[in-house]
């Protein structure tokens, strides 16, 4: 993972224009494939929101069962940022972003499944990083998301942005799943990897599922610049 910040102006301004009913503004990062750049870029919008914000802003890893936006912060990607600090109970008192299968921990109740998803102020930031807990799962239980339009709102409120790290659609559907609950996608793609057609596709799913494409970020483009002009329509 790297600091891309000095990439991201075009989109910082765009999201900047999102008009949300009430709270945080919420803009999700998602790509057609896996190695395109997506939770570079996602972590990096999250550190130029956290400079801006009066609140707080809030960086949710999609990924749950990998919680690399945490283990990046732990391995200090950003200079100007410090490591993530004690964890907070990021349920908020509604019912989770996600499902266990099946249900129950060995030392729990049906409340401590609540509450496997924390978040982590980065030290000298106003950046909450998510985690889940993964090592509270039982041998062979599994996680899954699920919509939770309550929590996202209940997280609105606490926050002034709350940017999402999505999986890769080839890895993983969780961004669709999620994006009716975003104000805005912004799809990320290598030019010299990803095909337009591809990277098309991609928004007509997001679209299906509820979701408004705000933009698109190019990684490393090359001298190509026909294929900037096939995204731009």
């Amino acid at each position: 993972m790297r600091d891309l910040r000095d990439r991201l102006d075009r989109a910082w301004l765009t999201a900047s224009r999102l008009t949300p009913d009430g709270g945080a503004r919420c803009v999700m990062f998602m790509s057609a494939r896996e190695g395109e750049g997506t939770s570079s870029l996602a972590a990096s919008f999250a550190m130029m929101a956290a400079r801006k914000s009066q609140k707080a802003t809030w960086l949710i890893d999609l990924d749950l069962r990998r919680n690399s936006m945490f283990a990046a912060f732990e391995r200090g990607v950003f200079r100007d940022a410090g490591p993530p600090g004690r964890a907070f109970d990021a349920s908020l008192r509604t019912d989770p972003i996600y499902m266990l299968s099946p249900p129950g921990l060995e030392r729990g109740s049906e409340n401590a499944d609540k509450k496997l998803l924390t978040v982590h102020e980065i030290k000298g930031t106003r950046l909450l990083v998510s985690r889940f807990r993964n090592e509270e799962l039982r041998p062979g239980q599994r996680v899954q998301l699920r919509t939770q339009p309550a929590w996202w709102d209940t997280v609105r409120r606490a926050a002034d942005w709350v940017v999402v790290d999505a999986p890769a659609l080839s890895r993983s559907p969780a961004g669709l799943a999620m994006a009716a609950q975003m104000d805005g996608v912004i799809i990320v793609l290598q030019a010299d990897s990803t095909g337009a057609e591809e990277v098309m596709g991609l928004r007509r799913e997001i679209e299906t599922h509820g979701g408004r494409v705000i933009g698109v970020v190019i990684n490393r483009i090359g001298a190509d610049a026909r294929f900037a002009d096939r995204l731009a329509g």
